[in-house]
This record gives C-alpha cells, sequence and structure tokens, in this order.
C-alpha cells in the first residue's frame, strides 16, 4: 500500500485514539526503531494530535534504546533487538522516560537485509503499554522495506486502538 493512502485513512483511527485519550485525560508517547519514527509522523499529521502526544524517540541502535529507554544490556545480547522483550522495554521505557500515560514501541526488520531464517526480513513486534496495560504482539509483513515500514505503523496504531477497549 501507497504511503499518501495509509495516511489518507490513517486519521481515522488516529482520530479516534485522540478522542479517546483526550477524554480520558490521558497522554501518548512512542519509541520506535525499525519504523523510523514513521508512527509520529503519522500521528502528527491529524490535527488537535498535540492535547494528547507528547512525542516519542527513535532508538535505532541497541546503545541509544539501552541509554534513552532503559533497554537492559542482557536482554539485547539475550534475546536480540528484534524481540518480544525489547518491544517490551522499549514501551515500558518510554512510559517512564517520556512522563506518558500509554506508550508505543515498535522494533523489528525492515529489509531489504539483516534477515536471518530465525528473524526473517519483515519480523516485527509491538508493544503496548499503559494503565495496568501491557501488550505485546509479534507479526511477520511481506514487501519491500517502505511496505513493512507502513504496515508496522498502521498495526501498531491498530494495537493501541484495540488496547483501550
Amino acid at each position: 500500500m501507497e504511503l499518501n493512502t495509509i495516511l489518507m485513512e490513517a486519521p481515522t483511527c488516529i482520530a479516534r485514539i485522540i478522542a479517546y485519550l483526550r477524554n480520558q485525560h490521558l497522554t501518548l508517547g512512542t519509541a520506535e526503531s525499525c519504523s523510523g519514527g514513521l508512527i509520529a509522523h503519522m500521528l502528527t499529521n491529524v490535527s488537535g494530535v498535540s492535547d494528547v502526544y507528547e512525542g516519542g524517540v527513535v532508538t535505532y541502535s541497541n546503545a541509544l534504546k539501552s541509554k534513552l529507554l532503559g533497554v537492559s544490556e542482557t536482554t539485547l545480547i539475550r534475546e536480540g533487538a528484534v524481540s518480544a522483550a525489547v518491544a517490551q522495554e522499549m514501551a515500558a521505557g518510554a512510559l517512564e522516560g517520556l512522563g506518558v500515560d500509554w506508550a508505543l514501541a515498535v522494533t523489528g526488520i525492515a529489509g531489504p537485509s539483516g534477515g536471518t531464517p530465525e528473524k526473517p526480513v519483515g519480523l516485527v513486534y509491538m508493544a503496548v503499554a499503559g494503565p495496568d496495560t501491557l501488550i505485546v504482539r509479534r507479526h511477520v509483513f511481506n514487501g519491500n522495506r517502505e511496505s513493512i515500514k507502513l504496515q508496522t505503523a498502521e498495526a501498531a496504531l491498530t494495537l493501541l486502538w484495540e488496547s483501550f477497549k
């Protein structure tokens, strides 16, 4: 799916996210790796998001995942950067570090290189952390780099919306 198509469809989901957070007086932050800031971009394309979105970080390197989000070096070594444990720690770190009520985190392999038989190109873990909530999902998306990033952002925003229910 093309970026313009996604951006045209995304406002509906994002508008619901914004309305929910605004009505509950809650805030949102993001921690992105493989999506490279696309989730933040999609959020900030919708008017009114500044009422609830505090901001986010793009932590592409393991060093920044540890430094800015508190991801354990032990977890990174044991599980690898693309893992459920790292996504979970990224979301928890964003909650604390950004001082928000809800956090959305993604880590994965957008390709076209970097994949292995155990962790193929398109493997993405995403996590949502919030009040009494911690959800981690695993996806394997197909397509080129841009397509994988778009699918990641869309699935992550959908997961966030579904987490409120």
